[in-house]
């Protein structure tokens, strides 16, 4: 921990002792097996949300009207921007009236929200510091590209930010304890929003040449040196090129180029954002992430992305800066989306997207998430959504009303979720004791163009699937046995309640062959199987 977040602990603790805040009984985040699960009022919650455009919660009076319309829905949670600039138009005096109206229409409408502190960077900019900040750039200093041009851009090196930053998020999170804490409407925090610099590897600031011309810092080396068997290999490669130093500059220690130069940027970034949030957990203790603006699939370079934002590459940069964010969350605005999910699914780090794309994309990414051990996901945009079909809505309902049998039980059920289309038009997944062909349903009459949904083990021969555009088939058991269907059932959620449909057979399940989910509307079906 840095010394800017020990000060701010201990100032807090002073004034709100840690002992007052009961962390079990506030939101917080809980392991499942190789899963983390989100608890909300003592069980697990899943957020079934959606971002607003980055302006629209600065000001109550345009939200008053959408607050219906998100939670019609349906979702059940609402992450929504908090500005610097508007929580503190001058230094040292905070303005509470758009947080307390944002919680005031979340409550009225029955939703939750997960508030993203636009502060010191958004999207790698620094537009939503307050005006006393952008004034006074000596106190403040920016970031300098190598051709020596100033950019709107706070260098994450400089302390007095970090400090002002901070000062304002514990301000902030104080009056959230002070009016939420009983009700708990605000899940979590992002600290921050997709930082990181463009347009170059590093900043060449001066204060930001004299840090990167001194030492390594002793807590990167010694946490590196700890995880050695677990780091990437781009960390290991440059750290090897100088037979693995354990002091020195970075240029010594990880040789020259622009991939170090990202080490050095995400370790301050790291170091500064976890400090913002320690400042703010110490006042009151809900879950933080960050978020990241991912690097390109093919040919990533720093600088074309944000530089020493939290992608998948550096992430053992940030967990070594800190430990205030508890976990990394990718903006997964993929084609695949599969491809930064499983980047980010890495041992210690929950799974949850606070970005995606939301029409027609949403309503089958969602199945994906969940599918695989997230505990949320929320596309992008949602006040200005063109989806006149809800269909992002029809994949929230219908797994809402799975969610305490496969998401939020006591039991965890082996499940897997996919997505396949056109372009990859099968796959395959284990779940539990099976193993499994997807295949896009082009049998008969189903002409299926995307295929997507879950298939769960809800018995020791007893399986759950729902989704659309697939069909199952099941491969022989490890024993060389193959495995049949027996009774195939499809199930209806019609007034909250389950009610069972059809039994399937014949062209329903390709002669007994495997489960069909014909294209057209997200069907649900349990099926027991035996072995022959």
């Amino acid at each position: 921990m840095n010394a800017l977040s020990r000060t701010l602990l201990f100032l807090a603790a002073a004034a709100f002792p840690a002992s007052a805040q009961t962390v079990a009984s506030l939101p917080h985040l809980e392991r499942a097996g190789e899963d983390t699960r989100l608890i909300v009022d003592g069980k697990p919650f899943i957020i079934f949300g959606a971002e607003l455009k980055n302006s629209s919660s600065s000001s109550v009076g345009y939200m008053d009207p959408i607050w219906p319309r998100l939670a019609a829905i349906p979702l059940n949670t609402v992450l929504t921007p908090v500005y610097w600039e508007q929580l503190e138009p001058e230094e040292g005096k905070f303005d509470y009236s758009i947080v307390d109206g944002l919680l005031a229409g979340a409550r009225k409408n029955n939703l939750r929200l997960v508030f993203l502190w636009f502060a010191s960077w958004k999207n790698g900019m620094s537009s939503h510091i307050p005006l006393w900040v952008k004034r006074d750039s000596a106190r403040f200093p920016r970031c300098v590209l190598h051709d020596g041009r100033r950019v709107e851009v706070l260098t994450p090196v400089c302390t007095a930010s970090g400090k002002a930053d901070a000062n304002a998020f514990a301000h902030l999170m104080r009056h959230l304890r002070e009016v939420d804490s009983a009700r708990h409407t605000v899940l979590m925090m992002q600290v921050e929003n997709e930082v990181g610099l463009l347009g170059d590897t590093r900043d060449h600031s001066e204060l930001a040449n004299k840090a990167f011309e001194g030492p390594v810092p002793a807590e990167l080396i010694s946490y590196l040196a700890s995880h050695r068997d677990t780091l990437p290999e781009n960390i290991l490669a440059l750290w090897r090129s100088s037979n693995f130093k354990n002091s020195g500059s970075w240029t010594e220690v990880f040789g020259t180029g622009k991939y170090t130069d990202e080490l050095f940027m995400a370790w301050h970034y790291g170091r500064y954002i976890n400090g913002v949030a320690s400042a703010g957990k110490a006042e009151y203790h809900l879950p933080m992430y960050c978020n990241a603006w991912l690097s390109p699939k093919d040919n990533p370079q720093p600088g074309k992305y944000p530089s020493g934002g939290p992608v998948f590459q550096v992430l053992h940069i940030w967990r070594a800066a800190g430990d205030g964010i508890e976990m990394y969350s990718p903006d997964d605005y993929y084609a695949d989306f599969s491809i930064p999910f499983q980047q980010f699914k890495i041992p210690g780090n929950p799974m949850f997207i606070p970005e995606a794309r939301p029409v027609p994309e949403g309503e089958a990414n969602v199945f994906y998430a969940l599918g695989n051990g997230a505990f949320g996901f929320s596309p992008f945009g949602v006040d200005q959504w063109e989806d006149k079909d809800n269909v992002i809505g029809r994949s929230y309902r219908i797994l809402g009303a799975l969610a305490p049998e496969l998401f939020t039980g006591a039991q965890k059920r082996p499940m897997a979720g996919f997505v396949i289309n056109t372009s990859r038009p099968t796959t395959k997944v284990h779940v539990g004791d099976y193993d499994f062909q997807i295949q896009l349903d082009n049998l008969y009459y189903s002409h299926s163009k995307l295929g997507y949904g879950i298939i769960a083990q809800v018995g020791s021969d007893k399986l759950l699937g729902v989704g659309q555009g697939f069909n199952a088939t099941l491969l022989p058991g490890k024993d060389g046995k193959l495995i049949g269907w027996g009774p195939v059932v499809e199930q209806e959620f019609i007034n909250g309640i389950w009610k069972t449909g059809r039994r399937l057979n014949g062209d329903e399940t390709y002669q007994g062959q495997a489960l069909r989910f014909p294209d057209g509307s997200i069907s649900v079906e349990r099926a027991t199987t035996y072995a022959y």
